[in-house]
């Protein structure tokens, strides 16, 4: 079997070649560029970003979709984040299907976000109001010949399946963030695999603690420092039918954060 690539999440820097050189120093081949789309639409030019990725030799796997004004907590997410506040809901439709459009221009055709915190209700109102508008979307990027790929954490692995049932579309999958799972207390990685493992199309390898009672979210760690077991997910990854790439997320800046990248280069490498 061939093994899996790497790859890292980087954000877009206002030289878009930063981004592109910091990966391949690193000498990781992949990338997803994460970008809010506020910021990227109408300031970037797609055609200079897509020359810095080539001139770098480093390949984008996807697009990673922000929003202004999302929290990322058990708190104050619900209201805020993605396609299922209902306040944001349609603006955000509007700009994400832009985002969309810039990132065809890219040659891209892998979207990836947190559409919220999906209601386990499925009668919910909040629900079927974030259907209809995510598979809006999901057209939207289909039309692009794009696959959208949810981003764990937010909700359960039973709820996150049966919204992707719900919604009835090919050109949808899900990026495995096994640490979010644990970060916001909603799953054991290892069992949310067997949960929906055969939609997995892109993964963060990252990991974390769970978060104690008074918390609102759990504590990111270096990789291998927390409760996830990347030495029995990856195994079970490949037997469900994930090819990779295993993409590198450290939520830090500078020199300590490219020193827990190396690290996880060094523990992720056996298992590829």
């Amino acid at each position: 079997m061939e093994r899996m690539k790497l790859g890292l999440i980087v954000g877009l820097k206002e030289d878009p070649a930063e981004s592109f050189e910091k990966v391949a120093s690193l000498g990781i081949p992949t990338c997803q560029v994460s970008a809010c789309a506020e910021r990227l639409v109408g300031r970037f030019d797609p055609a200079y970003v897509r020359k810095c990725a080539e001139k770098a030799g480093v390949e984008i796997s996807s697009f990673f979709l922000l929003f202004e004004g999302q929290i990322f907590n058990n708190k104050d997410g619900p209201a805020t984040m993605g396609f299922v506040a209902p306040a944001y809901r349609q603006k955000r439709l509007v700009l994400a299907k832009q985002f969309s459009d810039l990132v065809r221009e890219m040659g891209v055709t892998s979207i990836t976000s947190h559409v919220g915190f999906i209601p386990d209700d499925e009668t919910d109102p909040v629900y079927t109001g974030f259907l209809q508008v995510m598979g809006e979307f999901i057209d939207h990027c289909g039309k692009n010949g794009q696959m959208f790929c949810f981003e764990t954490g937010q909700e359960l692995p039973s709820t996150l399946k049966r919204t992707i049932l719900d919604l009835g579309r090919e050109n949808v999958g899900i990026n495995l963030d096994p640490a979010n799972l644990i970060l916001y207390g909603k799953a054991n990685p290892l069992d949310a695999v067997e949960i929906f493992g055969e939609y997995v199309r892109g993964m963060h390898a990252k990991d974390g603690l769970w978060p104690n009672r008074d918390e609102s979210l759990g504590k990111e760690t270096p990789l291998g420092q927390g409760m996830v077991r990347f030495d029995l997910l990856l195994p079970r990854l490949k037997k469900k039918g994930f090819k990779g790439p295993v993409t590198i997320e450290r939520e830090i800046s500078g020199p300590q954060q490219i020193a827990d990248i190396r690290r996880a280069i060094e523990l992720l490498s056996p298992y590829l």
